[in-house]
């Protein structure tokens, strides 16, 4: 048994947060092996009977000034688009034909694909990212080298490749039956291996046919434990090019409904224009919305609304878009939703609480693919992802937080302030023996 003393940072079931100065956290070997949270909250009422219960074993860790957090879950990432963050464009479309499009194409190589898959992964950790609904690209070589890292890394991390059969460049257009023999080749070979799930990946409906899109849908059906993944509603020209595209769908929503792409664990990115019949439909099929507020204003695409998401009791995480979003760091992806949500002229404007903004990256996405109990947060049970927090990390963060009067102070702090540096230490849970 590990024991790790230190502030400590979970969520009850109602997303409320639950904070301890001098807290506990107690990680031990699951019935697989797997390291999990056996026991979490405060020292003093927790520890001498964990100590009593471990005796020799109980291997002690403390970690004075820090906070453990659970690890981030980021709910929409694109591992190709690593080296396109950062690049000019006058909106959505010209981004991807000006960059997006032609650095995938080089993924069709597979030492690529792995020397890219292995810098990805580190970023994500060096943020503090444990588990991610990720992007690969059109080449099956390209999810492989993602998964084979993360399988490496003992992380939990969903992928798949992208299938996009028309209205895409050559080099990364796939041709339709044979994305969809590669699709369900990687879902025997990879689903459920470790701590890898497999996801269904259309782009975006403009990039599919009919056919394909359908297709994606029958073995969204065949296999109904596998993710579903894609963009929706994100940008007002995208939208005007499905409705040319898909004139019997009533809305941009529907189109991926009326094949089959709706249901729980189902994910798609953006959500921006949706109309109150798509929230709706949303929440009767469970299918979740990632929130990427950095890259809808780096795009100028728009504002997501949280008071009709919730109004509608919609599913929602957040998530950082890289390479359209503009950072790996949670922190500026909370920022940005902070911003996001203040917006009041296009919707309703809210001052969405520290601690909310937090579970969004967190347990609330951890919910919103299904894995409630599982990663997000540090619950008995839960696999044992987590972060070390150092508040101290810079000068005004440290000068910041000292001043912090409540939690909700101080998580809003290290928000507006924070970056990669408040992460020491990114934990993946082990397998054990």
């Amino acid at each position: 048994m590990h024991i790790y003393r230190s502030a400590l940072l979970r969520f009850a079931e109602d997303g409320q947060a639950l904070y301890e100065e001098d807290g506990l956290l107690a990680v031990a070997p699951g019935a697989d092996g797997r390291e999990r949270v056996l026991a979490a909250g405060s020292w003093q009422a927790l520890s001498a009977q964990l100590l009593a219960q471990a005796g020799a074993d109980a291997v002690v860790e403390h970690l004075p000034g820090r906070i453990i957090a659970p690890g981030f879950v980021d709910m929409h990432i694109h591992y190709p688009q690593t080296d396109v963050i950062g690049s000019p464009a006058s909106g959505l479309l010209p981004w991807l034909n000006d960059y997006t499009f032609p650095h995938e194409s080089r993924f069709v190589d597979a030492p690529y694909a792995g020397e890219v898959a292995h810098f990805f992964v580190d970023e994500l950790l060096r943020n503090g990212v444990t588990t991610s609904l990720t992007f690969a690209t059109s080449h099956p070589a390209s999810a492989d080298a993602l998964f084979a890292e993360a399988q490496k890394r003992q992380m939990r991390l969903i992928t798949g490749k992208v299938l996009q059969d028309r209205h895409s460049p050559d080099g990364v257009r796939d041709e339709t039956e044979q994305s969809l023999v590669d699709t369900e080749a990687l879902i025997r070979r990879w689903h459920g291996v470790d701590r890898l799930g497999y996801a269904i990946t259309p782009r975006f409906a403009p990039t599919s046919t009919d056919a394909q899109l359908r297709g994606a849908g029958e073995l969204a059906a065949r296999y109904s434990d596998v993710w579903i993944q894609s963009h929706v509603a994100e940008n007002l020209d995208e939208i005007a090019w499905v409705r040319e595209l898909f004139p019997d769908s009533r809305s941009y929503l529907q189109v991926y409904a009326d094949r089959g792409l709706m249901r729980e664990r189902a994910v798609y990115a953006h959500c921006i224009y949706l109309d109150a019949r798509d929230r709706a439909l949303m929440h009767e099929t469970g299918t979740a919305a990632a929130i990427s507020p950095t890259s809808n204003l780096f795009l100028a695409s728009g504002f997501f609304d949280y008071a009709q998401a919730d109004a509608a009791q919609m599913l929602y995480g957040l998530a950082s878009d890289v390479g359209g979003g503009t950072s790996f760091s949670p922190f500026r992806t909370m920022l940005a939703a902070y911003f996001v949500g203040r917006e009041g002229r296009d919707k309703q404007g809210l001052s969405l609480a520290p601690s909310h903004l937090w579970w969004q990256h967190t347990a609330g996405a951890a919910r919103a693919l299904g894995l409630a109990g599982v990663v997000g947060n540090l619950q008995p049970g839960c696999e044992a992802d987590f972060v070390v927090v150092n508040p101290q990390a810079t000068p005004l963060i440290a000068r910041k937080t000292a001043q912090a009067r409540n939690l909700e102070e101080l998580l809003f702090s290290l928000i507006v302030l924070g970056d990669d540096r408040l992460i020491e230490r990114s934990q993946i849970a082990q397998k054990l023996g």
